[in-house]
């Protein structure tokens, strides 16, 4: 997704517009620009590729005595949807007379009947982007008052937006709106500030405004006057941010996704602190705000959720039914409304996302809803949509996750519906003996990363050797399944190798055409339920000289004489063993990407957030 920022407030405004793109720099980007307004003209730079490019630009244009001239600012990251990455795409947008910029994230639907409107009234654009025609629109519709200039124009646009609007007429106050595409405001002491992500704010400020769908704020330096689209007045709460502008820092590692890697056992330790009950063997998940009675009514549980996300949910399926006795389904939330899901009374949503924004998973929770079923929202990031929209759920508390390819927040999700199946397999069939055996196993969980974080140089090695190939096959069984998807999706958004994941019994269906000795064949066979069909399967890859990584459990050498190399994670269950197992391979993964140069935390063509279709 796109990144916003903006300031008003007694500080220079550029150099702060500047920080806040550089900390929205991860979420992928291949343009830049910003507006600065003084009292008599808006100044807009841009610039096509990273940011640094957009400073020295600035450097090039504006003079220093004119720097402090600025009162107000808004800048932007753009990731290419409509039109190529160049300076005129780039935003921010203007209209013709220069007077009004705008800088969008979002899908403007209904932008070209708008634009073919507005050039009979004479309006002439400069650009392919959909976004232009809101500018031109916000001047069509200005009267004397921005705000209600914005609300209009905003009103004739279909499709999704988050849009921060200044103009030369009121250079006190920017306008700041969203729907479907996240907007949030940092309060501070006579300066305020607006972005796409707190992470571009945690600098300033740790109290934060965040908007709801068809808000619409005047920002001043002053405060936030808030209103809907429809100029009804609204209340948001300030909350406050929780962590810390370190976090969101590389802290001495290379990547950031490096860094996040490490930071697993003390992620996932944040995820699971406080939510275990060992007395009764059960977890303690007071935002799902279940009654015990409504725990027994639920009879089916569907997972929703896109990419990473649809891999933890493929892994929890297992743990509802194995501990909870429930039917289990995931749904591709891209497909679930519109194929018109079935949705049986009694049946628990789970809609799983680590931004809380993505497109298709929202829209999933509307269609839930609109269908009559209990929905609950997994999410990392704190007062996101979707954790609004479904009024219960479950905060991971992994705190910033920077690399696009995610790491932490995975293996978080993946813990914290453990505890979830938990909880619902102890109102149900789930033993006080079981339930404590599994609080035990739970609260294990971050030493066991930390053994397998400890296996990270032999990992390097293994990865290293094969770094050249161009294709690889993941292949793994029952709770591990997911996990080879979610291994190969990791390769391939990294370092650029096609990689596939398959169940192991799907090999000889087909991939198996594929195997000879330039496709190297991860196996996940781990001392769990499966591994001596997945020996069988290693050994149809030796025959046709594929080479096989394995990745093994400690202790285990029955795995040696089927593999070229072994990767070995700590001796765990089937509940605990993907996580250690994703570890094992998010690490390969990395070591990979960097042995080919590539660039790790801003994959070409990914966004971090997906808030259009």
């Amino acid at each position: 997704m796109c990144g916003i920022v903006g300031y008003i407030g007694k500080r220079d405004v550029v150099p702060i517009l500047l920080d806040g793109l550089r900390r929205l720099e991860y979420r992928g980007y291949d343009s830049s620009g910003i507006s600065a307004l003084n009292k008599k003209q808006i100044t807009t730079i841009k610039t096509v590729g990273k940011v640094k490019n957009l400073q020295h630009e600035i450097n090039d244009t504006i003079s220093s005595d004119q720097l402090s001239e600025f009162t107000v600012g808004i800048a932007h990251t753009r990731w290419a949807t409509h039109g190529a990455p160049t300076e005129v795409n780039a935003h921010p947008h203007l209209d013709d007379s220069g007077k009004f910029a705008v800088v969008h994230n979002g899908i403007i639907e209904n932008y070209v009947a708008i634009r073919e409107q507005l050039n009979q009234k004479g309006h002439r654009f400069l650009s392919e982007t959909d976004s232009e025609v809101i500018a031109h629109l916000i001047a069509e519709c200005f009267d004397g008052d921005l705000a209600q200039a914005v609300a209009a124009a905003l009103s004739k646009v279909e499709g999704t937006f988050g849009v921060a609007v200044i103009a030369v007429a009121e250079p006190s106050k920017m306008v700041v709106s969203r729907r479907g595409s996240p907007i949030v405001i940092g309060v501070g002491g006579r300066e305020m500030l607006v972005a796409s992500d707190v992470s571009a704010l945690i600098s300033y400020t740790k109290n934060v405004i965040y908007l709801h769908d068809n808000d619409l704020a005047v920002v001043t330096c002053d405060g936030v006057d808030l209103r809907s689209i429809n100029n009804v007045p609204v209340s948001r709460e300030i909350a406050k941010i929780d962590w810390d502008i370190s976090a969101a820092e590389k802290g001495g590692y290379e990547h950031f996704m490096l860094k996040e890697i490490f930071e697993q056992p003390e992620s996932l330790a944040n995820a699971i602190r406080g939510r275990m009950d060992e007395s009764i063997g059960t977890a303690i998940l007071s935002g799902l705000r279940f009654t015990p009675k409504e725990m027994i009514e639920i009879s089916r549980v569907t997972l929703a959720a896109c990419g990473t996300s649809m891999h933890a949910g493929m892994v929890a399926e297992y743990f509802f039914e194995d501990l909870a006795n429930l039917p289990a389904s995931v749904e591709q939330a891209a497909e679930f409304r519109y194929r018109n899901p079935i949705i049986e009374p009694n049946t628990l949503v789970v809609a799983i996302s680590q931004s809380g924004e993505t497109a298709d998973t929202l829209a999933a929770v509307r269609e839930a809803k609109q269908k009559g079923a209990v929905v609950t929202g997994l999410c990392n990031v704190v007062g996101a949509t979707i954790a609004r929209e479904t009024g219960r759920g479950i905060y991971l508390h992994a705190g910033p996750e920077i690399g696009v390819a995610s790491t932490k927040a995975f293996t978080s999700q993946v813990a914290v519906m453990l505890m979830m199946a938990l909880k619902l397999g102890r109102s149900r069939r789930l033993s006080v003996e079981d339930g404590i055996s599994l609080v035990h196993e739970i609260n294990k969980i971050p030493e066991l990363i930390r053994a397998t974080l400890a296996h990270s140089e032999e990992i390097k090695s293994i990865a290293e050797k094969y770094a050249s190939a161009e294709n690889f096959f993941y292949i793994g069984r029952g709770y591990l399944y997911p996990v080879a998807l979610e291994g190969a999706l990791k390769l391939k958004e990294i370092s650029y190798i096609h990689a596939e994941g398959y169940h192991a019994a799907e090999l000889k269906h087909g991939p198996i055409a594929l195997l000879e000795e330039a496709v190297p064949v991860v196996a996940l066979a781990n001392d769990i339920a499966g591994k001596e069909k997945i020996i069988g399967n290693m050994q149809e890859c030796c025959a046709r000289k594929s080479p096989v990584i394995a990745v093994a459990t400690e202790g285990d050498d029955s795995i040696d004489n089927h593999a070229n190399d072994v990767i070995r994670v700590p001796a765990s269950s089937k509940f605990t063993t993907p996580i250690t197992t994703a570890v094992a391979l998010q690490l390969f993964s990395y070591y990979v990407a960097n042995k080919r140069g590539c660039e790790i935390d801003q994959p070409r063509n990914l966004a971090k957030s997906v808030t259009v279709e």
